[in-house]
């Protein structure tokens, strides 16, 4: 949970939004100007009423009245313009400001190291990229602008009273501090009230998308009653968070009308015996005060409002702020570039933890050549896919170095790596879109013919052609329209139209069926020809077709060797996994 700061405003946080502000500072400034213009015209029109009163209404002179009238009206029209104006460009403002704000968010969230996300909830940063932006649009439309509107108002209203009457103005005065602590007051408490909501929603959001992300596995484990009761009890703190601001708003409202009521009383009281005793205050004067102590009092229960709005605004912008100062990305500093690979790997020293002072490899060193096909196995938690997460940069390892081609990966610029490395993971990801957009993933480059022939290469081609609308298929979120084999097949497509000198398969053969995995060993062995692959498996075939099997254990190499070589090791780790594993599936 952030820190309440306390501050009535963040001017350092405020200067941080300004710089998304600067590509609009024309109308930025225009804004404040029918911000200035408004404070004038709405100051202005109690003003011209006092003197219509005291100078043609008294006195019968029908000639000024018209013409103070039509001033009015005047008066009335700018105003209505110039809120307008001001109304239009303070939200196009707000909503530019959080367009830039929500594409620098988004890129510095894809472009985070994997291990951001293994310890930030997707629920959270969905709430941050939407809903928190869209409340620092408010900071424009409803927050910022309306304040400074509101405090010029006031200031002119507080001038025009000191000059018609200090005695009646003393009268506001006397009542005005009442609505200023309180003012006070209100704005500390829903700051805290605020920060306090946005938690909830954040906790909200996230436990619902994990849910419906995860709604088979709650289903299977017949958990819907409990993840039900989990739900009320979050919905629950949601609403009691709400409803907090709910009892400050109760609390304060009613206290700024009352001072406003007592307000009224005294004028009119003060005042009246003073016009019927003959004194200096004229009976426009009493209307003005009147008018006047309204147009002073509902600024200020506006700004209280308005305040709200803006600390929402703020919060959110701490929060968005928080995450664009993260810096969890991975350092892309090399500047190697080839157009191609030998594909010749190299694993030196190794060593690597998810959680600091809990090492995952321990010194891993091992030479790939170029071509080589490994498969590499071993228990669940051995460090398989650590290893390839590592050749991809998704982390960065603590020491020890791998290379490509005898370059550093460090040395590679990041996408140029990532190009020449393809992997075909077991839990295959498809967006709600077509085929060929999941399989070329929007590469200009890649042409509808590329795909065919790609898919025709490796046996995909008439699975495509069978669906109802063949590459335009849309295979809708998380690819639900295929089974699981499909999806893997797509996979192996998307790998081989990138060509890659490097080809990393992450089981990806073991939860199909055996049919699925015939027609997947095709597309593997049309894949790893002619580039080296690490292949993590668990399957007999492809252990067996290797040319060299890696077996790990707690995050070490303990065997190397092919299937035939390991299996002859007197109480080798291979054999006693080869006989537990893949006994069953040995066709005689």
């Amino acid at each position: 949970m952030t820190k309440v700061s306390g501050k009535v405003f963040d001017f350092s946080l405020f200067s941080k939004l300004m710089v998304f502000v600067k590509p609009f500072k024309g109308i930025y400034y225009f804004v404040l100007t029918t911000a200035i213009l408004l404070s004038v015209f709405s100051t202005l029109t109690p003003y011209l009423l006092k003197v219509t009163v005291d100078d043609y209404i008294r006195p019968k002179n029908y000639e000024g009245l018209i013409l103070f009238v039509g001033l009015m009206l005047v008066t009335l029209l700018l105003e209505v313009v110039f809120q307008f104006l001001f109304v239009f460009y303070a939200n196009w403002l707000g909503q530019k400001v959080i367009k830039d704000l929500r594409q620098k968010l988004f890129e510095k969230i894809i472009f985070f190291k994997m291990s951001y996300f293994d310890k930030t909830a997707v629920g959270r940063l969905v709430t941050r990229a939407v809903s928190d932006i869209e409340t620092i649009a408010s900071i424009f439309s409803q927050g910022l602008f309306m304040i400074i509107a509101d405090l010029l108002k006031m200031v002119l209203i507080i001038a025009v009273m000191i000059y018609v009457d200090w005695r009646l103005t003393l009268i506001v005065f006397s009542v005005l501090p009442i609505i200023l602590y309180a003012t006070r007051l209100f704005q500390k408490s829903m700051k805290k009230a605020f920060e306090e909501v946005r938690l909830q929603v954040a906790n909200l959001n996230s436990f619902v998308q994990e849910r419906l992300s995860g709604m088979k596995i709650v289903q299977i484990s017949h958990r819907e009653k409990i993840e039900y009761d989990q739900f009320v009890a979050i919905n629950e703190k949601h609403k009691k968070a709400w409803l907090k601001t709910v009892w400050f708003n109760s609390i304060f409202f009613p206290v700024a009308e009352i001072s406003s009521s007592v307000t009224i009383g005294l004028l009119v009281w003060y005042g009246g015996f003073n016009v019927i005793s003959g004194g200096s205050i004229s009976l426009g004067t009493i209307f003005l005060f009147i008018q006047m102590s309204q147009m002073l009092f509902r600024p200020l229960r506006q700004i209280a409002d308005k305040f709200n709005t803006l600390q929402m605004g703020m919060v959110a912008a701490d929060r968005i702020f928080k995450i664009l100062e993260t810096e969890s990305s991975i350092v892309n500093r090399g500047i190697k570039s080839p157009k191609a690979l030998k594909g010749a790997i190299s694993f030196d020293q190794l060593h690597f933890s998810y959680i600091p002072g809990e090492e995952v490899l321990h010194g891993i060193s091992l030479d790939i050549k170029p071509g080589e096909t490994v498969a590499i196995v071993g228990a669940t938690g051995a460090g398989k896919s650590t290893i390839i997460n590592l050749l991809s940069r998704f982390y960065e390892f603590e020491s020890g170095d791998i290379t490509i081609d005898s370059i550093s990966i460090k040395d590679f610029e990041l996408n140029a790596l990532r190009k020449h490395v393809a992997v075909v993971l077991q839990d295959v990801f498809l967006f709600a879109d077509s085929l060929f957009n999941n399989i070329t993933l929007y590469d200009p480059s890649i042409s509808r013919e590329d795909v065919a022939n790609a898919a025709k290469k490796i046996g995909v081609h008439e699975f495509i052609e069978s669906l109802p609308e063949g590459y335009d298929y849309n295979v809708k979120e998380r690819g639900v329209m295929l089974s699981s084999g499909q999806r893997q097949l797509i996979a192996f497509l998307r790998a081989y139209i990138t060509q890659p000198a490097i080809l990393v398969l992450d089981e990806a053969t073991s939860s199909v069926d055996s049919y699925t995995e015939e027609v997947i060993q095709k597309a593997i062995d049309t894949l790893t020809q002619g580039k080296t692959s690490i292949v993590i498996a668990h399957r007999l075939a492809t252990v067996k077709n290797a040319d060299r099997i890696i077996v790990m254990d707690q995050g070490k190499i303990v065997e190397q060797g092919t299937h035939t070589e390991l299996l002859k090791l007197t109480n080798g780790y291979y054999a006693k996994l080869y006989e537990v594993q893949f006994a069953e599936e040995l066709v005689p």
